[in-house]
């Protein structure tokens, strides 16, 4: 991943529009030119953080960073308004912080026919290069669309037509007994934590995969795996029957 350092390189890497995921900024740190990163940072909706010295300086990998370092995107994040109209299937990933996870996501979903991944802007894993390694490519062709807010998301989509269905293991429905409807969004979630409850009480329909073994749940990417293909097995058969 790579990472400016200093006030002047960051503020000129968001004049020129250089993909970045997000900009740290020294608490207590002010006057007009880091108003104007902060300015632009709100113009092409990178997230900033505001943190202790001490975590900046570790890094930046020194103290001489004038208190803002910026870390850079494998890609441009796509707006959501862009991919919604034509979509028919998009996967929302509930604060994925693993960024090998979310690479293997992208590339799944990629392959089963998504049309494009949404992820919140806190608390979870930016496009950076470890993501695009991952995705081995995928990350080329799919869109990803950073929102702030989720649930907020989830509610828009519903407005706009979609039915959501999030993959949780306490779900009442298994995952290949599922109508799913002509515009789906799957969502799921976190290692180890699964979906928010704000998250699922936003889901239409909670799906379970089923588990034979003695653990609950599947590595996110697999999970992914196994409800995309099963929507894209779906979609190609209902495409057929419509013939």
């Amino acid at each position: 991943m790579a990472i400016l350092v200093g006030i002047h390189p960051v503020a000129e890497a968001l004049r020129a529009g250089r993909p970045l995921d997000r900009i740290l900024i020294a608490k207590g740190l002010a006057g007009p030119r880091v108003q104007e990163i902060i300015d632009l940072s709100r113009q092409h909706s990178i997230p900033v953080r505001f943190e202790a010295r001490p975590a900046i300086d570790r890094l930046a990998g020194s103290a001489a960073h004038q208190g803002v370092v910026a870390l850079g995107a494998a890609k441009q994040y796509a707006e959501l308004d862009d991919i919604a109209g034509h979509a028919r299937l998009l996967v929302v990933l509930d604060s994925l912080e693993d960024p090998h996870n979310l690479g293997a996501v992208i590339r799944t979903a990629h392959a089963a026919g998504a049309d494009a991944i949404i992820v919140p802007e806190r608390r979870a894993a930016g496009l950076t290069e470890t993501v695009a390694k991952a995705a081995a490519g995928a990350l080329e062709h799919l869109p990803v669309a950073r929102v702030t807010n989720i649930n907020r998301t989830l509610e828009e989509l519903k407005k706009s037509g979609f039915w959501i269905y999030g993959v949780d293991e306490r779900g009442d429905q298994d995952y290949d007994q599922v109508d799913y409807a002509e515009r789906a969004v799957v969502v799921f979630g976190a290692e180890g934590k699964g979906l928010h409850h704000q998250v699922r009480e936003h889901c239409d329909v909670l799906v379970r995969i089923p588990m034979a073994g003695k653990i609950s749940s599947l590595n996110v990417s697999v999970a992914a795996g196994v409800v995309l293909f099963d929507w894209k097995r779906r979609a190609a058969s209902r495409k057929q029957a419509e013939r």
